[in-house]
């Protein structure tokens, strides 16, 4: 069954220097539903921050994240539906006899600093991580001027109740040792690209289709 499909996946920079958001998937909070474990519902203003991997709520003009996530069965938001797993949330993209999840991740990047030979550098991702955090609140608020939020999802399938991390055509194939060459024709033959969400839920299909 087909949750998502039809989008692009791009893995770019977003850069922002008038107060906005980039480090939330989407641009802004709205109405979400969440499916509690024991059967209830509760309705939120919602958004997903991408850096911190935490689903955020306002109430009364204050940002707070959703903690133990092991309460919540589901959260649907924006069309799209979030399921729990550890401490983050993964989007369900398709749901088969291979299931097929997103984890948003985004990297915080500082401004570039002027380097040798005219072009920029940046600091370790470390150093931002940890100030950004201790003086922002989880990077839930308005970004330091010019940082930028740099995509870094990864996708999930789901085969044999087990779970496998893939990014790149390589890893994927390692996931499917024994129809290996024959998934590698077909992503060649139909151009997927592992950086297009669409592709990548085409290729699931195709997946599926062979299984049954």
């Amino acid at each position: 069954m087909l949750i998502v499909s039809g989008l692009c996946l791009q893995a770019k920079s977003q850069s922002t220097s008038d107060g906005s958001r980039p480090q939330f998937l989407f641009t802004g909070f709205s109405s979400g539903k969440v499916k509690m474990k024991n059967g209830s519902f509760q309705s939120m203003l919602l958004n997903y921050n991408t850096v911190s991997e935490k689903m955020v709520y306002e109430k009364e003009n204050n940002l707070y994240d959703m903690i133990n996530t092991e309460m919540y069965d589901t959260i649907f938001l924006q069309k799209s539906k979030f399921v729990p797993v550890g401490k983050v949330f993964h989007e369900v993209l398709y749901v088969d006899t291979i299931s097929l999840f997103i984890q948003h991740k985004g990297i915080l990047e500082p401004p570039g600093k002027p380097a040798g030979y005219g072009g920029p550098s940046q600091v370790s991702n470390t150093k931002i991580r940890s100030s950004v955090e201790l003086s922002m609140g989880y990077w839930n608020l308005d970004l330091p001027k010019d940082y930028i939020v740099k995509a870094d999802p990864v996708f999930w399938i789901r085969k044999d109740n087990n779970m496998f991390s893939f990014t790149t055509e390589r890893q994927f194939l390692k996931i499917f040792p024994d129809k290996e060459e024959e998934y590698k024709q077909y992503i060649k033959q139909n151009k997927i690209k592992f950086d297009r969400l669409s592709n990548v839920v085409r290729l699931i299909e195709h997946c599926n289709e062979l299984s049954r």
